[in-house]
């Protein structure tokens, strides 16, 4: 088959999308006629030998603007990661730096899928597909707290910000740490504590609660919170202590009031000691 150079209408698909997927070209081919799929991707690597497209995996590519080199592109990961399935999800600390609230950034772009996804590397930067709290699954509730929020024009799915301050809580690992968490969170200015409160208590997981109600309480008032907030995460907290860490299992003081052991180093914040 013989392609032709960029058609007029197929630039602007380009340019409208940065990164984007076989089955969202093939559709755009089919809203405008016929063509079978199989041409679709003849048409791909025809562009991509001709250094006009970047094949990033399987079924997943990246347009390169022109008078720019495939070997120098740099590919907005944000929306590699919220591509990278076609349910995917941007969740903890890739939500945080996606939301602009992450002290620090990474290289490391998270999502959550039903779909099976291996970890996967582009240009220096790992992807990493993650189960989606098997909580949510069995109340089918799985899409509480994901927004939909623009990316240089295209949509991208990301969990809010009172879903993600839970999540971070609910796997630490996955939010960078305590520092991490501690840091990012108190950048965050305001917080819908009825949309935590509802998202902690459907998580089922009795120290996640006392984690988030830890922290309100540290941040009662720059985060204006009341007594009703933290009475309603109290009663489902651990009956008995809990490490904030089941993972560390670190030595610390027990904060009664939410049957919490906490580290000193985040009961303390030393963190701060070195600023």
């Amino acid at each position: 088959m013989v392609v032709k150079e960029v058609e007029p209408n197929l630039e602007t698909f380009f340019v409208k999308r940065p990164v984007f997927t076989l089955a969202e070209l093939a559709a755009w081919y089919a809203s405008r006629r016929a063509v079978a799929a199989r041409t679709v991707e003849t048409i791909l690597f025809y562009h991509a030998k001709r250094g006009r497209v970047v094949r990033v995996r399987r079924g997943l590519y990246a347009a390169v603007p022109p008078g720019s080199r495939t070997a120098s592109l740099s590919v907005d990961p944000f929306l590699l990661a919220g591509k990278m399935t076609d349910d995917a999800v941007l969740a903890y600390h890739t939500a945080l730096e996606f939301h602009g609230k992450a002290h620090t950034v990474t290289q490391q772009f998270l999502y959550l899928t039903k779909r099976a996804a291996r970890p996967f590397t582009f240009r220096g930067q790992r992807f990493r597909g993650l189960s989606i709290p098997p909580a949510l699954l069995a109340k089918k509730v799985e899409p509480f707290g994901v927004v939909t929020a623009d990316r240089v024009g295209l949509d991208v799915r990301v969990t809010s910000m009172e879903r993600t301050m839970v999540d971070v809580f609910d796997r630490p690992q996955l939010g960078g740490g305590w520092e991490e968490i501690w840091r990012s969170l108190e950048s965050v200015e305001f917080f819908d504590l009825g949309v935590v409160i509802e998202y902690a208590t459907l998580l089922g997981n009795a120290t996640t609660v006392a984690k988030v109600g830890f922290f309100l309480e540290q941040h009662k008032d720059a985060l204006m919170v009341e007594d009703q907030h933290l009475n309603r995460l109290r009663a489902h907290c651990p009956k008995k202590p809990h490490y904030l860490s089941r993972r560390d299992r670190q030595a610390g003081k027990l904060v009664s009031e939410w049957n919490l052991i906490v580290p000193p180093a985040v009961l303390e914040k030393r963190w701060q000691e070195i600023l």
